[in-house]
């Protein structure tokens, strides 16, 4: 009883109309986007020029919006115009006709032959288009389409836009719109119909225009006559199996055998099928008024011959496969490969026989078991010799990716040096490695900086237009590999024996190339050093001279900046114990008495050297200048050259400079680092000119580091005095605390700041290491560069 004189609970329901649906959030989104892109109120502009949709920029922006969860894009398609075109909105009429209907009026662009296709139908220099997001989402269904346009004529009546408005439905590939823009008491449709078959009435200019005149219903009587412009397309398929009244031109003539090519050294340029689908005569009558021609199903006067103007367009095929597309495409494949050289041709070429039988088992016993040292096989170039024996036992000849004759063909190209019967080879060899460069100033020789790339005469460009070659049509990555393999044995015969590599400019790496390109740079350098050295001449190869690039007293003049040289080597300054001296005499008791005598001179005259050594390493006295306290001539030394780098060297010194810190100790070290340099020079100045003191140094190093003054002595007579500069007197200098280290030395007897043969077996066992997708990596940017030199 108790339950049932309880009331019943009642359920109180409230139905909210104010919550907005997802058509309201639809038609909201649109209106916000024209709101943001700033379509809204009365749109401005002045008639267009003729053939401005032609000439003109047209851009695009677009924003997806959405319609519970199916996604739009919303594009907005417009003529990039002047700033001025739109300083006229004031002085528009409020009932002017929008800007759209005026285009679609104007006959000075009628058929633009690049557009968006609603612009070649209407004639709209501005208009938004909805579309589906998704290529493959459309919008079917009569309701779904209705809907749409409910939605626009809401946003556009909403907004007071006077843009058109266009929503795409069906498939995207049918290109089918719908749309409307709406003016100041008038509004325009935009409708669009796809028929299978067109019917015989509208095939000629009279039944298009009794169609067209029942679509206005203009109530006057009688009808003013209609202007119209004509265009009749021709549309040609399959041309090549037409006759032809009169013969095509031969286009392999005209470009000069540019097309195909399947040469070393060049890439391939072509279509291998017919890059054209269909050819389209256009011809076009612009300006014609109704009562002018006649056009019907019996009698036509729109003679083709006759009309005004004849365009043609060039529909080309979709995906044709071409040469030099194919080329990159699979060169750029290579990137991505993962195997090494050894991984792909087999058993590495440095292996020792002995390895086959290795046994998993006596692997720990190697720990406590003393093992002979094969002195022999340590040698590197033992090893290197035979290479090319290992690999015809591990790989049969008929197992080579490259046949002996297309190998013998790459390296006679890129090695043209290498089959000369002159008598003085390496003469030969050296002569060659200058090659026939274009002169730097020509613009297409200088496009190699701009891709980091290689010189287009260069070895290393003819390397990559090689490598792409074989990887299309020999072999793939395994012809690759085998090339490259031969292209590194070349490499270290051409080191031991003294023989620079052809196509390589001379001097430092170029940092504007690629690392590849420098590294083969570096090696024509060591190549350089080591011939020079083991030929005994002390040249400009292996010596340099700094300020010696004047005559007499000139010099002081000409070389204000040398202290800027200080600290170029990184590889120059080491703790190993890895010391290299091309000693042509005895100079232990030389350094003993340089060291002795010349802390006993800095001591009591002012870090002199004594007098009492025999000079050595001079070069040529320098002008007129004379030793401060001696007296005697001042000769500029011979020197050594500071060491080449590659950026990947620059890098990593950089680094280490950087992991010192700014502590006064990192600060210290870091200069001794980088003064390297200018300790080897002060030892040769030193040896050249015994009993010099820093001031001397100073004078020929960095002159203007050295002040001089005329002052009056006590017999009244007007003499130079000359001091240090402000920075050498700080103390702690590092130019004082090189000088009282530096020995006289000369620098045939120093240690050598470019260790050529440590720096040559660095680049050897860079190369050696490479795999062939960072071989393709390396060089991607030089066959770039071929191809943007063959499409010019």
């Amino acid at each position: 009883m108790a339950a049932d004189s309880e009331p019943e609970s009642e359920v109180f329901e409230i139905t909210d109309f104010t919550t907005a649906s997802e058509w309201e959030r639809f038609i909201s989104k649109i209106e916000e986007v024209l709101n943001d892109w700033k379509l809204i109120g009365i749109s401005s502009g002045k008639p267009l020029e003729k053939g401005v949709y032609t000439t003109g920029t047209w851009e695009e922006k677009s924003d997806e919006i959405s319609f519970a969860d199916f996604k739009f894009s919303i594009t907005h398609h417009y003529l990039v115009q002047e700033p001025g075109d739109k300083d006229g909105k004031e002085e528009l009429a409020e009932d002017a006709l929008p800007l759209s209907m005026q285009d679609l009026l104007c006959m000075n662009n009628d058929f633009p032959p690049r557009a968006h296709c609603l612009v070649r139908w209407y004639g709209l220099r501005e208009f938004v288009v909805i579309a589906p997001a998704a290529n493959n989402d459309a919008v079917l269904s009569e309701s779904k389409c209705n809907l749409l346009l409910s939605s626009i004529s809401i946003a556009l009546g909403n907004t007071g836009c006077q843009v058109p408005l266009f929503v795409q439905i069906h498939h995207k590939w049918r290109r089918m719109y719908v749309g409307e823009c709406q003016g100041p008491g008038v509004r325009t449709d935009f409708e669009m119909v796809h028929l299978r078959k067109v019917p015989t009435q509208y095939t000629h200019l009279s039944g298009l225009l009794d169609i067209f005149k029942s679509k206005i219903g203009c109530p006057l009587t009688p009808l003013p006559p209609v202007s119209m412009a004509i265009r009749l397309t021709y549309v040609l398929q399959d041309w090549q199996q037409y006759f032809w009244p009169q013969q095509p031109p031969d286009i392999d003539a005209l470009v000069g055998g540019e097309v195909g090519g399947l040469e070393f050294g060049k890439l391939p340029f072509g279509a291998c099928e017919d890059p054209i689908s269909e050819l389209h005569l256009a011809t076009t009558w612009p300006h014609l008024s109704e009562g002018i021609i006649v056009d019907n199903d019996v009698y036509s006067d729109l003679d083709p011959i006759q009309a005004p103007q004849w365009s043609v367009r060039v529909r080309k095929a979709d995906n044709p496969q071409c040469l030099l597309g194919d080329f990159l495409t699979e060169f750029f494949k290579l990137c991505r490969r993962k195997e090494s050289t050894d991984e792909i041709l087999g058993r590495s070429a440095f292996e020792e026989e002995g390895k086959e039988v290795a046994d998993i088992t006596h692997a720990l016993s190697k720990l406590t078991e003393p093992a002979p040292v094969p002195i022999h096989k340590l040698s590197v170039t033992n090893m290197v010799h035979s290479a090319k024996k290992k690999i015809r036992k591990h790989r049969g000849v008929d197992e080579s990716p490259l046949n002996n004759e297309v190998l013998n063909t790459i390296l006679l190209f890129l090695f043209p040096d290498a089959f000369d019967k002159l008598a003085d080879g390496s003469e030969s060899r050296t002569n060659t490695s200058a090659g026939n460069n274009p002169p730097p100033e020509h613009e297409d020789y200088n496009l190699f900086s701009q891709f980091k790339s290689a010189p287009s005469d260069s070895l290393t460009y003819k390397l990559a237009l090689c490598l792409c070659m074989i990887n299309f049509y020999h072999g793939g990555v395994k012809g690759v590999a085998h090339l490259w393999q031969e292209f590194v044995l070349e490499m270290r015969y051409r080191w031991e024996n003294n023989y620079l590599i052809p196509g390589l400019a001379n001097g430092p790496p170029d940092l504007r190339c690629c690392l590849l390109h420098q590294k083969l740079q570096m090696l024509n350098c060591c190549i350089e050093r080591k011939k020079a050295r083991d030929e005994g001449k002390r040249g400009s190869v292996s010596d340099r001279s700094p300020g010696d690039t004047g005559k007499g007293g000139e010099h002081c003049g000409e070389n204000p900046d040398k202290e800027k040289e200080v600290g170029k080597s990184w590889e120059s300054w080491s703790d190993s114990e890895e010391e290299f001296f091309e000693c042509l005499s005895d100079t232990e008791d030389l350094k003993g008495n340089g060291q002795e005598n010349g802390k006993k001179g800095g001591a009591k005259e002012g870090n002199k050297e004594p007098v009492n050594l025999k000079p050595e390493g001079r070069l040529h006295p320098h002008g007129k200048l004379m030793l401060l306290h001696p007296g005697e001539p001042l000769y500029i030394p011979i020197t050594q050259e500071p060491a080449p780098m590659t950026e990947d060297l620059l890098e990593e010194q950089s680094e280490v400079l950087a992991k010192l810190g700014t502590s006064a100790e990192g600060a210290h070290l870091r200069a001794r680092m980088q003064s390297a340099c200018l300790l080897s020079d002060m030892e040769s100045f030193k040896a050249a000119n015994p009993g010099c003191c820093l001031e001397d140094f100073v004078r020929w190093y960095s002159p203007r580091d050295y002040i001089e003054e005329e002052v009056v002595d006590e017999k009244g007579n007007v003499v130079i005095k000359g001091e240090l500069s402000a920075r050498m007197k700080i103390p702690s200098n590092m130019w004082v605390e090189a000088w009282e280290t530096a020995k006289p030395v000369p620098a045939r007897r120093q240690k050598r700041l470019f260790d050529d043969t440590r720096e040559a077996e660095k680049v050897l066992h860079y190369l050696a290491v490479q795999k062939p997708a960072d071989l393709a990596r390396h060089l991607l940017p030089c066959i770039i560069h071929a191809a943007v030199l063959k499409k010019q």
